[in-house]
């Protein structure tokens, strides 16, 4: 069944990986008055020129929007950028999914620097702040158009929603099964800190109709996920953005897998 996801859509760290997967299928899935807005760091560089031809492929469809989820500025030019565009039809849903993990493999420890965890948190937790507190005011405005959406407890969260991209991993519950297989004290204690970002963004804008939830993609074979990884990108893909589109009021404030399975904290 298709997906129905529709209005303006943003997606951060859309140049590889899931990123560009999510741009691709909602590019493919979604109906003519859907426009999805495509972040890069380098819009121009080689690692998006997969990017570029498929907003070849789709025209009129897709725009490459500059931002460096790092930097405030670039922040601030992206949200006057997207507003320029969409005037006063709001943004329907962001997905913060731009991030990092150092140092490379297990992330052991000893192999861990104090630079590594500053800029791991940096990425993974102040931008997705940011990013959520400067593109407020266009999320509320998508919020308010969708007036038969208010008082609504099973509404769909399409009207205006934020989608954190966290991971299983960042799990305190679940630390003890997973700590062996990969330590990543970096990305592990960030993704608890997104989670807790997103449970705190759930309750400051319940009152503004917007859902904000966090999804694990499962174990995905991305540069970050790496070969061995079992599930594609594009089966993560399909199975976020039917999730992204069955979401309601119950589900603001959680963590759920790509499937829809609730993990706990």
């Amino acid at each position: 069944m298709p997906v129905e996801l529709k209005g303006n859509i943003l997606v951060t760290g859309a140049n590889r990986g899931l990123g560009l997967e999510l741009v691709k299928q909602l590019a493919e899935m979604t109906g003519q008055e859907a426009h999805i807005y495509a972040c890069s760091r380098e819009p121009e560089g080689s690692r998006t020129e997969a990017l570029r031809q498929l907003t070849t492929r789709h025209p009129g469809k897709i725009t490459i929007i500059k931002l460096d989820v790092a930097d405030e500025e670039s922040i601030s030019a992206a949200v006057q950028a997207v507003q320029d565009q969409i005037g006063d039809a709001g943004l329907n849903i962001l997905i913060n999914n731009a991030g990092i993990r150092k140092p490379a493999l297990s992330g052991a420890l000893s192999a861990t620097k104090k630079n590594d965890m500053m800029e791991v948190y940096e990425t993974n937790v102040v931008g997705p702040f940011t990013i959520a507190k400067m593109f407020l005011p266009l999320l509320k405005k998508a919020a308010q158009r969708d007036s038969s959406a208010k008082g609504n407890d099973n509404k769909t969260a399409c009207s205006s929603a934020i989608i954190n991209i966290s991971t299983a991993i960042s799990s305190i519950e679940k630390c003890p099964e997973t700590f062996s297989a990969a330590q990543m004290y970096p990305y592990r204690t960030s993704k608890a800190a997104l989670n807790m970002l997103t449970r705190c963004q759930a309750e400051d804008f319940k009152t503004h109709n917007i859902v904000v939830t966090a999804i694990h993609p499962g174990w995905v074979q991305t540069e970050m996920g790496g070969e061995k990884a079992p599930l594609t990108t594009v089966d993560s893909v399909l199975g976020m953005l039917s999730v992204i589109s069955s979401l309601s009021n119950k589900d603001s404030g959680m963590l759920l897998d790509w499937q829809g399975n609730t993990i706990p904290w």
